[in-house]
């Protein structure tokens, strides 16, 4: 997965294909983000590179209650690149 601003758009996509709110905000997060699950938000810190927002993106993806099945293609395909980057990661 390449670590452009076009990149990090795709991942955002997949989120808010499932009704998630990102937010990037000021704050003292240890892990560089903050999930609101029930009002699905997500919240990163505003300070994070977007090589550092796609990451925290990827790593907290596995974590939220994304329906693959109704995301676009497009998304779709994201989606599993990014559950690929996880299990490969691990």
């Amino acid at each position: 997965m390449k670590y452009t601003q076009n990149t990090l758009e795709k991942v955002e996509r997949i989120l808010l294909e499932n009704d998630y709110i990102i937010r990037y905000e000021r704050g003292s997060f240890q892990s560089g983000y903050c999930i609101l699950e029930a009002k699905k938000v997500v919240v990163l810190n505003k300070f994070l590179t977007v090589e550092g927002r796609i990451n925290t993106l990827a790593d907290i993806i596995p974590q939220l209650n994304i329906t693959p099945d109704t995301l676009s293609n497009e998304s779709r395909k994201t989606y599993e690149e990014a559950m690929t980057m996880k299990r490969d990661a691990e």
